[in-house]
């Protein structure tokens, strides 16, 4: 069985390359000065639910971290409401 070769001519044909000026638009960040504060007090400690609170501090300390780490912090605090709230539904 043979596999097919290059184009005939002996190239492919030409893909754009970056901008021309040598680099790419920048990224947008956050901005500047923008930080979430800590959760406010709701008060009574029966209304609370002890993951939901670890859950919500967890979102909050994700903002000191890393991009790539944040995704992280962020998708097991998901999971951990996901899984809370399911249980209290249940109930």
């Amino acid at each position: 069985m043979t596999r097919p070769g290059p184009p005939a001519g002996g190239s492919f044909p030409t893909r754009p390359g970056p901008p021309a000026g040598g680099s790419s638009p920048a990224r947008p960040g956050p901005p500047v000065g923008v930080r979430p504060g800590p959760p406010p007090d709701l008060g009574d400690d029966e209304t609370r639910h002890p993951a939901v609170d670890a859950a919500v501090r967890a979102i909050a300390n994700a903002a000191t971290l890393a991009p790539a780490d944040q995704i992280a912090q962020y998708e097991a605090a998901y999971e951990t409401l996901r899984e809370t709230l399911a249980t209290i539904d249940q109930t």
